[in-house]
């Protein structure tokens, strides 16, 4: 067994050792796994691989071989919510179904029609296809299904056909303490710095010391400004929707960010830019940041970095008022399009797989709006991006 998973390692392209099987076996002899599949999956994983770009071949090639062993070293239990077994009124369609039910006709028809319904409804609906209710095809309300609604009284997106939310929703910051999965992302990062010497001279120049005291005769000790990553960094982060399939490795590269740059500022919007930001999800209500006065802040040798999943109604971003949550002066392809003005360096990165782009149209309305600097969340695409900001 343990052969075979040697020769699968060497098959994936991780340049593994006989020395480094042998001292795998040698763990094993030695009972360091402790007869446990989970500590010898990281034994394994310490001793056969030298470099974490190759992490994820070894984590797919141990699947493979170990595929049907149980990693958990306990069974899981768990309560299903009552609320789970509520919801049985929820609408529930074929693909068939969904393809044969027809949107009102875009952002006019929509917003008009949702007037006339409020002006008209008297009592509550579930099931139907006009009025605002529950569990229907009608382009107003919760639990059904339409291709182009507005969502009302629902707690989240179920098939993320929404064009605008009619509800207070919280988002969670995103923790920058995560550590876990951080070190490539940091590796990838590393390209992107640029050091200098600023600030007040409090570091002790040792060749500087032991020069000027050979020159003097006499100990002159020197001091120096410490050497720090001259590179200003500003991200904006996309926070909740769709966003929370990708919570966890925008958490990483968010901790990954945080480490790497000491110049580095940040601000949470949702789905796409609009006229203000904010710095704590549970406050964005009460504590939003203009956009314009984060424009004039911050000088443009900064280097912009918007992370999002750039999945949304294209109303989002062409139309005034297309915001998901809030009634927008100006469209969101005019923010996008001044902040690529005043900061030449300006990329979006993805977490959204790249071969899915193609298949969402407000995906590619984004990438043209960036002129095509957009990236996958991906090390190969990391690498991509600091070469495109470091250009």
């Amino acid at each position: 067994m343990f052969v075979k998973f040697f020769a699968e390692l060497k098959g994936a392209g991780i340049p593994v050792s006989l020395r480094e099987y042998l001292l795998l076996m040698e763990g094993m002899e030695r009972d360091l796994a402790e007869s446990r599949v989970e500590d010898f999956y990281y034994l394994a994983r310490a001793t056969l691989v030298k470099d974490e770009k190759n992490l994820d071949k070894f984590d797919r090639v141990f699947g493979h071989v170990f595929k049907g062993l149980d990693l958990m070293a306990e069974t899981l239990a768990a309560d299903i919510p009552e609320e789970w077994l509520r919801k049985l009124a929820e609408k529930s369609l074929t693909e068939e179904e969904k393809r044969q039910i027809e949107a009102l006709g875009g952002w006019d028809k929509l917003m008009e029609t949702l007037k006339k319904r409020l002006e008209e409804q008297k009592g509550r609906h579930q099931g139907g296809s006009k009025w605002i209710g529950t569990a229907g095809t009608s382009p107003f309300g919760a639990y059904g299904y339409n291709p182009e609604g507005i969502r009302i009284g629902q707690d989240r997106s179920r098939n993320r056909r929404a064009v605008k939310v009619w509800d207070k929703r919280e988002f969670k910051d995103l923790d920058d303490s995560v550590e876990l999965g951080t070190r490539n992302i940091k590796v990838a990062l590393k390209r992107l710095r640029k050091f200098a010497r600023t600030g007040a001279a409090d570091e002790l120049d040792l060749d500087g010391t032991i020069q000027s005291t050979a020159h003097h005769g006499y100990l002159d000790i020197q001091m120096r400004p410490e050497r720090r990553n001259a590179v200003k960094l500003l991200v904006f982060f996309d926070i909740g929707g769709s966003m929370d399939d990708h919570v966890r490795i925008c958490e990483e590269l968010f901790s990954a960010v945080r480490s790497e740059f000491k110049t580095l500022e940040y601000f949470y919007f949702h789905n796409c830019l609009y006229e203000y930001v904010w710095k704590n999800n549970k406050r964005r209500q009460t504590e939003r940041i203009a956009t314009f006065d984060v424009l004039h802040k911050y000088p443009h040798d900064y280097k912009i970095v918007f992370v999002g999943d750039a999945s949304m109604s294209p109303y989002e971003i062409t139309y005034p008022g297309g915001s998901v949550e809030h009634w927008n002066e100006e469209a969101g392809a005019a923010w996008l399009s001044r902040v690529a003005q005043v900061y030449p360096k300006t990329i979006w990165i993805n977490p959204v797989p790249e071969k899915h782009w193609q298949y969402t149209h407000s995906i590619q309305m984004i990438r043209q709006l960036m002129g095509d600097r957009m990236f996958p969340l991906t090390l190969e695409g990391l690498d991509r991006a600091v070469k495109e900001l470091a250009r």
